[in-house]
């Protein structure tokens, strides 16, 4: 019992720093012993699954209490919308904080992976296979080289990574992306000013549907809704949410409704402003508010005449079935006309017949 209350003790007592590392933007929790966090962005050394690595603390001051981050793994992984291949489990261990000599060691290896870069697409070539090469990271205790590639299906790249290890004498790690990681990791500034989302913040790139861009009424143009990776913008997801719960406040096109103008159809809506509009089949429409409508059952007919119409209406209603007698009156004598000028014909012939015979 004492053991254990012991090891309650000791892990209730491990403080964990939030670290971001790795050209892919991974977060981790990592332990530490450290009595006070610098209150400015600080590079760290960590070690994790991968060897020896070189980030930055995530969070500013008051994202830690006592040295410890206030978040825990269910709530960070909320907080980022992470899918399920990623986690925010303790990944391992806190070195130290990172230095001038440090950050040139790490200058140093991005300019030696643009050679090993140039190394492996030589190999691709010789070996003809039918793959991107990306990137390379080059892990910062030497540990092992990461190649970030693109290629259609799954293909045998044993014999690359047998000539790449022979080469560099350490271990070789192939992966593969697709076109968004591609663009987390080459991509820059997008076209709103910004650094892409992918790079800046983004943990879990989510897939992203035209419905969306349809339902916020954005432009369908292909080449403003896509982003550097070619496919459609991350940010149209992030008022998705938005967007879905306020469409569901709105009737649908065609629904019969009343308003203080009187009974009417709509025909458009507005989303973000709950604005309806509605024709009330007089050549008239109106914004309304969703608040200021009433929906009426699908069954009824619309009159689609305002209240203060009604007489105007009737009058009208008049007029037309006068003015409908009328022309059936008209219709009447007409046929009467022609039918006696028909009679008359007959009666000329008959007596023409009959003086031809005398």
């Amino acid at each position: 019992m004492q053991a254990t209350e012991k090891r309650k003790k000791t892990n209730k007592n491990k403080k964990y720093m939030l670290v971001r590392y790795s050209k892919m933007n991974m977060l981790g929790l990592f332990e530490h012993h450290e009595n006070r966090l610098p209150k400015q962005p600080t590079s760290v050394v960590v070690k994790t699954g991968r060897g020896l690595e070189l980030g930055h603390l995530v969070g500013g001051l008051a994202s830690y209490k006592d040295g410890n981050f206030r978040l825990s793994a269910s709530q960070m992984a909320e907080y980022y919308e992470n899918d399920e291949n990623q986690n925010f489990e303790k990944l391992g261990e806190f070195v130290r904080f990172g230095n001038k000599e440090d950050a040139n060691e790490q200058r140093h290896l991005e300019q030696i992976s643009r050679e090993e870069i140039k190394v492996c697409e030589d190999y691709v070539r010789e070996l003809g296979l039918e793959m991107k090469i990306v990137d390379a990271e080059h892990i910062f205790g030497g540990e092992r080289i990461v190649y970030y590639f693109m290629a259609d299906g799954r293909g045998d790249f044993r014999t690359l990574v047998r000539k790449l290890a022979s080469e560099y004498q350490t271990r070789i790690e192939m992966r593969q992306i697709g076109a968004r990681d591609e663009a987390q990791i080459l991509g820059d500034y997008e076209t709103c000013g910004q650094q892409c989302c992918c790079q800046r913040f983004l943990q879990a790139l989510k897939p992203v549907s035209m419905r969306m861009a349809k339902v916020q009424k954005a432009t369908l143009d292909p080449g403003k809704i896509s982003g550097y990776c070619g496919r459609l913008k991350c940010c149209l997801r992030y008022e998705d949410q938005t967007y879905t719960e306020l469409k569901k406040n709105l009737p649908n096109k065609r629904t019969c409704v009343r308003t203080e103008y009187g009974e009417g159809r709509v025909v458009d809506s507005q989303i973000i402003t709950q604005l309806v509009v509605v024709d009330h089949g007089d050549g008239k429409r109106v914004a309304v508010s969703v608040d200021e409508i009433e929906i009426l059952p699908n069954k009824r007919n619309c009159r689609q005449k305002p209240k203060n119409g009604d007489n105007n209406g009737n009058n009208a209603k008049a007029n037309g079935n006068s003015n409908g007698a009328a022309n059936n009156a008209n219709k009447n004598n007409t046929r009467n006309n022609n039918g006696d000028r028909k009679a008359g014909k007959a009666k000329n012939k008959n007596g023409n017949k009959a003086n031809s015979g005398r």
